[in-house]
């Protein structure tokens, strides 16, 4: 049996090269089996990008459209993503329809895309650039875990076989309210996470999202943490899990409590829709 190779590509902001380096020793040590496979595309820069509209899209599509690629890891986050995701969708071959696809943040955008259009298996997890993080080795291994041995131990420990799930950046997900990315969530667990946002803007974000999803029979949504809040001029008088309980509550969704989820090391995998027995 081959390795299993995993494709890199950052569709929205860049990688440096050194930190693909440190990754690649790091997988070699730790999942020899596996092989990663970074697209150029991910140094690339152009603003805040990495790379124009048109590079970023066609980097994703030359490794997804490739049968020798098992799986398709998000470099990081940032934004970017929404703005090429309608392009990737049509030029997407059936060897696109084989793989596993991960990442977190702006690639919210492009999992819930792919989810809705049945393109794959998608999950909520570690990017490459958690590495960066203190201990973030423990994260990119974790995500390691589950794209080569889709091991349940890396998984949010809430998931279980038989329900069907969703994971997303709240903002991220706001933002896909109304346009042609939002995966149909009805019946589906919904977990969210937030980090570096005003607890107003929070609070709005979560306005749109729980309007839009009242009448969709969520069996209910958790909350995963909250982080780096910036300080507001006043305070705002109500904490991130009170927003989500009184809006939960304002639309008849269950609220479920906690989630193992976040922009950390700690960050569990969610898989999208029903997890395999």
């Amino acid at each position: 049996m081959g390795q299993f190779r995993i494709g890199i590509c950052a569709p929205s902001t860049p990688l440096y090269k050194e930190e693909a380096e440190q990754l690649i020793a790091l997988t070699s040590q730790s999942h020899p089996e596996a092989e990663l496979v970074f697209h150029d595309q991910c140094f690339a820069i152009e603003g805040h990008f990495a790379g124009k509209d048109e590079l970023r899209s066609a980097a994703f599509l030359s490794l997804a459209n490739d049968p020798a690629i098992d799986a398709i890891w998000f470099a990081r986050g940032g934004y970017g993503a929404a703005r090429i995701t309608d392009e990737i969708l049509a030029r997407l071959e059936p060897a696109a329809h084989d793989k596993h696809y991960m990442g977190y943040s702006d690639g919210g955008n492009l999992l819930g895309a792919l989810y809705k259009a049945g393109i794959g298996t998608q999950a909520h997890g570690p990017m490459p650039v958690d590495m960066r993080r203190d201990d973030g080795m423990a994260a990119v291994r974790r995500g390691l875990d589950w794209l080569v041995h889709q091991d349940k131990a890396a998984l949010e420990p809430h998931v279980e076989t038989g329900q069907k799930y969703a994971a997303f950046n709240l903002m991220t997900l706001a933002m896909m309210v109304g346009t042609p990315l939002l995966p149909n969530l009805e019946g589906h667990v919904l977990m969210i996470e937030e980090i570096a946002e005003y607890l107003y803007a929070f609070d709005r974000a979560m306005f749109n999202v729980t309007t839009h999803l009242a009448d969709k029979s969520l069996p209910g949504i958790r909350l995963g943490r909250v982080s780096e809040v910036p300080e507001n001029n006043r305070p705002f008088g109500e904490e991130a899990e009170g927003i989500v309980q009184r809006l939960c509550d304002r639309y008849a969704i269950p609220y479920l409590g906690g989630a193992d989820i976040g922009h950390d090391v700690d960050n569990k995998v969610v898989p999208f829709g029903v997890l395999p027995a």
